[in-house]
């Protein structure tokens, strides 16, 4: 079967889509893209970004965007966060709330071989029920933690550990219906499937497949390499704990007052964040650069000299590959899958989660010992070389040929 399908048919649905910033996108995009340029026809299902609908080129994929409305309670990401009012965002998240009738049409006409789902909301529902009734094979990669939900809506945070466990079910249950299921890592899969009897209940094939980065931008520039810069990349909002961070540095400067702290990103904790700096007095010491993309995304990441990521919710982080594939040894938290990046006394400092002292000790002890910087550099470039996208592509299109071949 390999040798028989060289071009495959492929649609991937994901409720967020570039030029949304977060790592579901950003490696949907990569995905699409990739598959596109080895010769695919891909198509991507997402929400339109003026509530209408439209197509539009992205590489040589086809993204088709279905009509979509406003959801005012959580921001779109697509350019800087503007300010609440009255409880609500003017660029809510776009959310597309009946696209049946738009993705049959697609199915119609494109004809897919394959459905690649990223999400189980409205888009990645409707495509997979359309999908099945039609008997075309379907992956589905999870991307979610759901306290990445809830530790935004502070509105349901009593409520979290019974919307916690109904939403956990909830996805167990929607994963049964899939030919084969990916998780960014191995951790992630024990996050979401926590013992044998969650594996029982799936009953397909489920395989860790890395996000994967381009290694071919993302690599080191020696001209930084006398710099004193801790760096946070990603989005700024209040489930990546980042004033953590910040309260660290403030302590890493009493032990290497030549540092800087640059933060690259926006997002609903932004504002707090500058306030949280200007009320310890650290506003010389900190950049905010904002939301960045492209050849400068790349740049900011050579510049930094260690990388930090206080989220206690990552299933991998992409910003933390593109951040050792650019020779950055980190410190990060030691929850979700972190720790398959960041291997302790590798190439970096594991820490506990919200611990001001330890991710201070940890960034003070990387920028204060140049021997053991270099030492996590190359440990850092050496895992990154494992997450290159191209292999990524090439288990990906793997997957495909398998259950395509199961179906016939």
């Amino acid at each position: 079967m390999y040798d028989i399908i060289i071009s495959m048919k492929i649609v991937i649905a994901s409720d967020m889509y570039w030029p949304a910033i977060n790592g579901v996108s950003v490696f949907s995009r990569n995905l699409a893209r990739g598959l596109a340029e080895r010769g695919h026809q891909v198509v991507v299902l997402a929400p339109s970004q003026t509530g209408e609908a439209y197509e539009e080129a992205d590489g040589g994929a086809q993204v088709v965007r279905l009509k979509s409305v406003s959801f005012p309670f959580y921001h779109n990401q697509v350019d800087k966060v503007p300010e609440k009012k009255f409880g609500v965002y003017s660029n809510g998240f776009k959310v597309s709330l009946t696209p049946s009738k738009e993705i049959k049409a697609v199915f119609d006409e494109f004809k897919p071989d394959v459905v690649h789902n990223q999400q189980y909301l409205i888009i990645g529902q409707a495509v997979s029920r359309i999908a099945r009734k039609r008997g075309i094979p379907i992956v589905f990669t999870n991307h979610v933690m759901t306290e990445n939900l809830l530790d935004n809506l502070r509105l349901i945070a009593p409520f979290s550990r019974p919307i916690n466990t109904m939403l956990r079910h909830y996805g167990m249950n929607f994963m049964k219906n899939f030919d084969y299921i990916t998780m960014p890592t191995e951790r992630a899969i024990g996050v979401s499937l926590r013992n044998e009897k969650d594996l029982r209940k799936i009953k397909v094939p489920i395989k860790a497949i890395s996000n994967g980065i381009d290694l071919s931008r993302f690599k080191p520039d020696a001209k930084w390499r006398d710099q004193k810069i801790v760096s946070y990349i990603g989005r700024m909002d209040k489930e990546k704990h980042i004033g953590v961070l910040v309260e660290a540095f403030r302590d890493v400067l009493g032990k290497v007052p030549q540092a800087s702290l640059l933060l690259v990103g926006d997002g609903n904790d932004t504002s707090g964040l500058k306030q949280q700096v200007a009320e310890i007095g650290l506003s010389d010491k900190v950049t905010f650069a904002g939301r960045v993309t492209g050849d400068e995304l790349v740049r900011l990441h050579q510049v930094g000299t260690v990388f930090c990521m206080p989220s206690p919710v990552e299933l991998q982080s992409i910003a933390t590959l593109e951040a050792m594939a650019c020779g950055q040894p980190v410190v990060a938290v030691n929850a979700g899958a972190l720790a398959e990046l960041c291997q302790n006394g590798v190439n970096g400092f594991l820490i506990s989660p919200d611990d001001i002292e330890q991710t201070s000790k940890g960034l003070t002890k990387i920028l204060a010992d140049d021997t053991l910087r270099t030492e996590f550099s190359r440990a850092s470039l050496e895992i990154a070389r494992k997450h290159d996208m191209q292999y990524t592509l090439d288990q990906y299109e793997e997957v495909y040929r398998e259950v395509i071949a199961a179906r016939e």
